[in-house]
């Protein structure tokens, strides 16, 4: 009678069980303020080299900033903005021993949908932006909490490993060289850390809300620049007759603030 009375309390307490949670927030990117676009004119793999123009001059003197060009005569961009993301998770939560503590393992499906840009600006004049979206992500969880009191609300931390689908894009207002990219769709690795709490309005409803730090790897992207109708005199072309160039930052890091809906079972 005892075992059985115990197994009946336990039933009770929240935070027991499988759920299924859906969310939506506003994810933005880690702006990198000194990100940059880097470039190998000897193609031999390492991007460390200034592009020159003939007289010797860095043809990228006007700089470098986060986001899309007001205009291709002068540096100056518009900034990077927040978006709207969505997810979908599966989960398990389970009381640890007759405490307050609840630890829990997840796997969420997301989109996103965050944008990131960084524009480089050349002496001719020109712009050159590079632009990357996390398109899907797939994470897997777990977290570990507290549900004091009556245990009706939960408290708790999260992290753990994911693997996502970034798509790139390349634009400029040269229209002299030949832009080649690679790898324009790419699946990378990476991991999201946060925390949150939930609320139980009934025995099955709940509202949260959780912040998320995400960062993926992302280093694949490269814009091979070759002669098109420009001649041999050209930035690009001087050194080895072409340049490569991508991203100085090979990490996509963004935050989401979420709003959640769970229903357990």
């Amino acid at each position: 009678m005892l075992s059985s009375s115990a197994f009946a309390q336990e039933d009770e307490r929240y935070f027991n069980g499988p759920y299924i949670s859906g969310s939506i927030g506003l994810e933005s990117v880690e702006d990198g303020r000194s990100d940059t676009v880097v470039f190998d004119t000897d193609q031999d793999g390492a991007f460390n080299d200034n592009v020159n123009t003939a007289a010797g001059a860095n043809a990228f003197s006007p700089g470098f900033c986060a986001g899309t060009p007001v205009s291709a005569a002068a540096a100056g961009c518009r900034g990077n903005r927040q978006n709207e993301g969505y997810a979908v998770r599966l989960g398990y939560d389970r009381h640890l021993g007759d405490g307050p503590f609840v630890a829990g393992i997840l796997v969420e499906g997301a989109r996103p949908g965050v944008e990131e840009f960084t524009t480089g600006f050349s002496t001719t004049p020109a712009s050159y932006t590079f632009g990357r979206e996390m398109d899907w992500a797939v994470t897997a969880r777990a977290r570990l909490g507290i549900a004091p009191g009556e245990g009706r609300a939960l408290f708790y931390a999260t992290g753990g490993a994911g693997y996502a689908r970034i798509d790139h894009s390349f634009s400029t207002s040269n229209g002299a060289n030949s832009f080649t990219p690679d790898n324009e769709r790419d699946w990378q690795f990476g991991w999201q850390a946060g925390g949150g709490a939930e609320v139980m309005l009934t025995r099955n409803l709940g509202l949260g809300i959780e912040y998320l730090y995400s960062r993926f790897n992302d280093d694949d992207y490269v814009v091979a620049v070759g002669p098109g109708t420009a001649p041999a005199t050209n930035p690009f072309l001087l050194e080895s007759g072409g340049t490569d160039m991508r991203l100085s930052n090979d990490k996509f890091d963004y935050h989401a603030l979420r709003a959640t809906v769970n229903l357990r079972f």
